[in-house]
């Protein structure tokens, strides 16, 4: 069974572009984390929110990923991080098409 993270908080930014541009080495070292599968980078520049929906291998791996990357960007700063670890049911979700394989 596959494992969602759903992680979002306060941000000032930066957004859009610049925040590609100012992420980029953190993207590349979500990549060698263990589980995961991948992410999907969200924002919302009127919000002031941003964050981020994970698919990982265990929940375990999620939840040592959440404790890790909670630690991580309260040392940014950024305080009220909301993180949530579903279960994904497979056989509805590949129904719907979802990158899950």
């Amino acid at each position: 069974m596959k494992y969602l993270l759903q992680v979002d908080f306060k941000m000032e930014g930066p957004y859009g572009e610049e925040m590609s541009k100012a992420f980029v080495d953190l993207a590349e070292s979500i990549n060698d984390e263990p589980g995961v599968i991948w992410k999907i980078w969200t924002e919302d520049a009127n919000a002031k929110e941003a964050g981020g929906v994970y698919l990982f291998e265990t929940k375990e791996d999620a939840e040592k990923y959440l404790e890790m990357h909670s630690a991580r960007i309260t040392s940014f700063g950024i305080t009220d991080i909301r993180g949530k670890i579903f279960a994904v049911n497979e056989t509805l979700s590949l129904i719907n098409n979802a990158p899950i394989k």
